[in-house]
């Protein structure tokens, strides 16, 4: 795949992400899931690999903030668990660990990651468990979205995963 495809790809991929992002919202709780943004970190994980997979999830994160539309916790958690789904993937080929990589790296991490910005830079108190629940629902929802697709994909014969080679999408 050459580096002008990633980058289109990368940049419909931002498109996508910033427009779906608030229009789906999945009510758990006395919270809102808002899954696209991992559901596009599994994608590009799996189709584009680390360096696109971040930068994908940090214009996202970054037009949403401009916009208005997202919060600063956006930010750790997007990128985290954009960077350990596509190691994860990179390394064993196996799209479930991609889809594992964003619901840990997101929901796990990239909560802990959000603790210090909320009580230090923000100035809000916040417990230190208490990001965790709500980063791992939406992120297990759009992850589980990405891995469905992916599969779909794969079995339709529209992507193809060679054990020595990056994902390639069928012309």
């Amino acid at each position: 795949m050459s580096k002008t495809y990633k980058l289109t790809l990368t940049a419909m991929m931002i498109a996508m992400g910033t427009i779906t992002s608030n229009m789906v919202a999945i009510p758990i709780g006395f919270t809102k899931v808002f899954p696209m943004q991992h559901f596009f970190n599994v994608l590009s994980a799996v189709l584009l690999g680390p360096y696109y997979a971040v930068a994908q999830a940090f214009c996202i994160s970054l037009i949403r903030n401009l916009m208005g539309t997202g919060s600063i916790f956006a930010f750790p958690g997007s990128m985290v668990g954009a960077l350990l789904a596509s190691l994860l993937f990179l390394k064993t080929k196996k799209i479930y660990l991609a889809f594992a990589g964003e619901v840990i790296g997101t929901g796990v991490l990239g909560a802990l990651l959000s603790y210090p910005i909320a009580t230090l830079i923000l100035g809000q108190k916040a417990t230190l468990f208490g990001f965790i629940p709500l980063f791992i629902f939406s992120s297990f929802a759009g992850a589980l979205l990405g891995f469905v697709v992916l599969v779909i994909f794969l079995r339709k014969k529209v992507v193809t995963v060679d054990e020595n080679k990056s994902p390639a999408i069928k012309n």
